[in-house]
Parts: C-alpha cells; sequence; structure tokens
C-alpha cells in the first residue's frame, strides 16, 4: 500500500502544463475502493480502511467538517485516482508528514516573504497598474497597521528595502503556530507570493477571492494591455486549485 500512495502522490508531475512538457499524460492508479468516508477521530478511510500518508502516518484531520472535505476528494466520480484533483490530500500529507514535526522552519519562510513582500514594491507607471495596485494591496497594509501597530516602507521598482524589525516581529506572532493552519498559511504564501496576503487571510481580514486577485494585479494589468495569455491561465487555474484548498483548510480549522 505505501508504494501505491507514493506512486500517486510523489512521483508524477501534477501541473497539467508541466507534464505536458515533459511530453505526455501522467499514469494515473486505477480506483482500487468502492468509497470513502471518514471514521473515529477525524481519520479518512477508504471501504472502512484507515488511508496513510506517504510516510506511513494516518491521515486525518482535526475537525469532522475537514475530514469530510478531504474524503470528499476521494469520493469524485472516476475510474482513476488523480492527485492533480485532490489538492486538500496532497496539502494534508504535507501537513502531517513535514509541518507537523518542525513547524519552526515553515513559519520561518514565511518570515522571509514578509521581508520582502508583494505588496510593499510598486510599479512607478503606468498610472493605471499603480492604482490597481493600490487598490487592491493598500488594504491589507492599513490591516496590519491598524491590527498589529506594523508599518512598513513602500517602494517603487525592484530594488530591496529594509523593513522595520518591530514590525516583522509583530507579524512573525501573527503567523499561526497550530500544524494545519500554519500549513496552510505557508501554501497561500508560496502560491501567492506574500506573506502578509497569507496571515490576513488566516485572521479573516480578507477573503479568498480578494486575496488571489490582489496576487495577479500584475498579471491580469499585462493581460489587459496585451491580451490573454492561455498559457499562463492553465497554470493559475491550477495554482488556484491549490489555494482554494489551503483557504478552505484556514475556514474549517478556525
Amino acid at each position: 500500500m505505501r508504494d501505491i500512495f507514493t506512486e500517486i502522490f510523489e512521483n508524477q508531475p501534477l501541473d497539467p502544463v508541466e507534464s505536458a512538457r515533459r511530453g505526455g499524460r501522467p499514469i494515473l492508479r486505477k480506483r482500487f475502493y468502492e468509497t470513502s468516508h471518514v471514521g473515529e477521530g477525524g481519520a479518512i478511510l477508504l471501504d472502512g480502511n484507515p488511508i496513510r500518508t506517504p510516510a506511513r502516518r494516518t491521515l486525518s484531520a482535526p475537525t469532522r467538517e475537514l475530514a469530510e472535505a478531504i474524503a470528499g476528494e476521494w469520493n469524485l466520480p472516476s475510474d482513476v485516482v488523480d492527485p492533480a484533483r485532490m489538492p486538500l490530500t496532497r496539502l494534508a500529507n504535507v501537513i502531517i508528514d513535514a509541518v507537523s514535526d518542525e513547524p519552526r522552519p515553515v513559519a520561518d519562510e514565511i518570515e522571509k516573504y514578509l521581508r520582502s513582500d508583494l505588496v510593499f514594491y510598486r510599479a512607478e507607471a503606468p498610472a493605471g497598474l499603480v492604482e490597481r495596485q493600490a487598490r487592491a494591496w493598500d488594504p491589507v497594509l492599513a490591516w496590519a497597521r491598524d491590527r498589529f501597530n506594523a508599518r512598513f516602507v513602500l517602494a517603487q521598482g525592484v530594488i530591496h528595502v529594509t523593513q522595520p524589525r518591530e514590525s516583522i516581529e509583530a507579524l512573525r506572532t501573527a503567523i499561526p503556530k497550530e500544524p494545519w493552519r500554519l500549513g496552510a498559511v505557508s501554501s497561500v504564501t508560496t502560491l501567492t507570493g506574500s506573506g502578509l496576503l497569507a496571515v490576513a487571510l488566516a485572521h479573516r481580514a480578507l477573503d479568498p477571492g480578494d486575496v488571489w486577485s490582489a496576487a495577479h494585479v500584475d498579471e491580469d494589468w499585462q493581460m489587459s494591455q496585451w491580451g490573454r495569455d492561455e498559457l499562463a491561465l492553465q497554470r493559475r487555474a491550477f495554482r488556484e486549485a491549490e489555494f482554494r484548498a489551503a483557504a478552505k483548510v484556514l475556514a474549517l480549522t478556525g
């Protein structure tokens, strides 16, 4: 069974664009169970048997609602087990096998993003992009200031600016410590390029739609000027599924 789960969740490119670049579709495992449901302690079961993560730990969730959502991925109508359609399960594997054992490096990585966050670096021109960035990013800066007295320095262009130590420390305290929430914030951070947006989402200062839109202001502006990039949109759709899974974890563990 361990070989099956290693094959399903570790050894294949999940992004369909990346899979195509490598010259073919992933080889998917035929569905080997009838149904999934939630057992005691939030364990996800296949035909009554517990699922094991790649590290051989029980796949379970801290709340019934989240466990039901994970089980729902295993119950999607299909003749194969497609990990690309199971972002909650994949995130759960990472949290259970990695984040729960070593949370500090995960929080440290989020802090690195906070030191050079997406929302600190603004365009000098054109005026339309400058206005869009301000409209999308200023609210999260105002929230950090009002909630944590964290004030950040804005810059134009890509030249690094050093942020106030007190502000970084204040936001560090806002990073969740519980492994499931920490893992979800880490996922949102890497998917959006912004630790500040991720922390704000965890504290429900912004809703998921606003966070995802804020993370793509520059990309959307470019498309508005030069036309749609279908390849970029395909990649974004895959990343958005990952993002929505992390947002669901935050919503169902708060």
